[in-house]
């Protein structure tokens, strides 16, 4: 089986398993199909059958419609619903992003107005981030906030915004300081669809299509000083929200990329068993059956460091630095892993594989997205390296020096470094 090893599961996470699997099985087929065939926007309905079975949210305090569940829990839901896609695993990862933001840092008021609604799928969320003029810039925002009154003006652009068609509600972030000091320059608001709010445009995707992604405008948007995210104190704190809402955006990325790789793994390990050339079921040749066997090293190792990512999150005494590096080494290497298990997937199928005879080709222009978006791959080796060497360089090792176990070591004049 290419499933997580029942032994290692508790009951709960065996029942939770099985719910997300149900929710799995209800969707329709033909919604995925419409979804890729761009006859969907926003498909609204697959949020509100979640939120009905509670399956939203599931981090979160029951006092609010979660289920005070663990990161761990969240991984095994995540990793069945990837098998459905980019499109829904995304649109259903949004509510734990978006909801990361309003658990952690939203006042009462703010998680009664859309924290609840949006656990029992009766709000939509969405996140506006990106901007025209880059994407991995996040401090190159020209996206502005200026106070009036009881309220904030909002004026700017963001791109790639899934939900930007159906979405609720939007968290973004904007510029309410000076240029001069970047940290103190973002603040996140909670900004309600309406008046001002304007989708520009639409995207034509390569893949992951259906969840109405585009660009938003804010056009003079009128936002209560009480739509900041934290109240009017937080003023100034994007950057802190920003910096927690990464480990959600990547770890949602990552689990999910599990459930997507798994489902190539499955329909090609059974084409494999199935489909005969020179009088042989094809798995008995080397050149196919070496690809399942890449597949499954790369499926085991990525669900490990996922699950193990996740329990350094739930312990909450693992430093801030090994959280951001465990959590960029989990994003790169989870969807890597996808990618690579998708592409040994279409090649294991051979030319039927390029056909939309089997979901393979779907799945190949799904996952390439998901080594670009909430921060790309490269970007995470930045955030690995540097975290890595800031940890490395100031703790003196506890362990053997084994440098010093070379026969030369000690050799006079040959350990030069400048």
């Amino acid at each position: 089986m290419t499933t997580y090893p029942e032994a290692l599961l508790t009951e709960a996470e065996r029942d939770l398993r099985d719910e997300a699997r149900d929710f799995v099985k209800w969707v329709p087929r033909q919604l995925i199909l419409d979804m890729d065939a761009d006859e969907v926007r926003f498909p609204k309905e697959y949020l509100v059958e979640a939120g009905k079975r509670s399956l939203l949210g599931l981090r979160f305090p029951s006092a609010y419609g979660g289920r005070d569940l663990p990161w761990t829990s969240e991984l095994l839901a995540l990793e069945e619903i990837g098998v459905l896609g980019t499109s829904l695993a995304c649109l259903y990862s949004l509510v734990s992003i978006v909801g990361e933001a309003l658990a952690v840092f939203g006042t009462e008021d703010q998680k009664n107005r859309y924290l609840v609604p949006m656990l029992a799928g009766r709000l939509a969320p969405a996140e506006a981030l990106t901007e025209p003029r880059g994407g991995s810039d996040f401090f190159g925002a020209t996206t502005r906030a200026v106070r009036d009154g009881d309220h904030f003006v909002l004026n700017g652009q963001k791109r790639f915004v899934v939900g930007s068609e159906g979405a609720d509600f939007f968290l973004v972030y904007a510029k309410t300081g000076s240029d001069d000091d970047p940290k103190r320059a973002m603040t996140a608001f909670l900004v309600d669809r309406g008046e001002g709010v304007v989708v520009e445009h639409v995207y034509g995707l390569m893949g992951t299509r259906g969840g109405g992604t585009g660009r938003l405008v804010f056009r003079d948007v009128r936002v209560p000083a009480a739509n900041v995210l934290g109240g009017e104190d937080a003023v100034g704190a994007g950057a802190e929200v920003f910096n927690q809402m990464m480990i959600p955006e990547r770890m949602t990325s990552a689990c999910g990329a599990l459930g997507m790789g798994r489902a190539a793994l499955d329909v090609a390990a059974r084409y494999a068993a199935r489909r005969k050339a020179f009088g042989e079921v094809i798995r008995r040749f080397e050149a196919v059956s070496f690809k399942v066997a890449d597949s499954l090293v790369l499926l085991d190792a990525a669900r490990a460091l996922c699950r193990e990512t996740c329990r350094a999150i739930d312990e909450g005494g693992v430093p801030p630095g090994r959280v951001r590096r465990l959590v960029s080494e989990t994003k790169k290497f989870a969807t890597e892993s996808a990618w690579a298990m998708v592409n040994n997937a279409m090649q294991i199928l051979g030319g039927i594989g390029y056909t939309d005879v089997f979901p393979v080709e779907r799945l190949l222009r799904d996952t390439r997205l998901i080594m670009i978006w909430t921060g790309t791959n490269e970007i995470m080796d930045l955030v690995i390296q540097h975290e890595f060497y800031k940890e490395f360089l100031k703790t003196p090792s506890q362990a053997r020096d084994v440098e010093g176990d070379a026969v030369n070591a000690q050799a006079p004049g040959e350990k030069v470094y400048e």
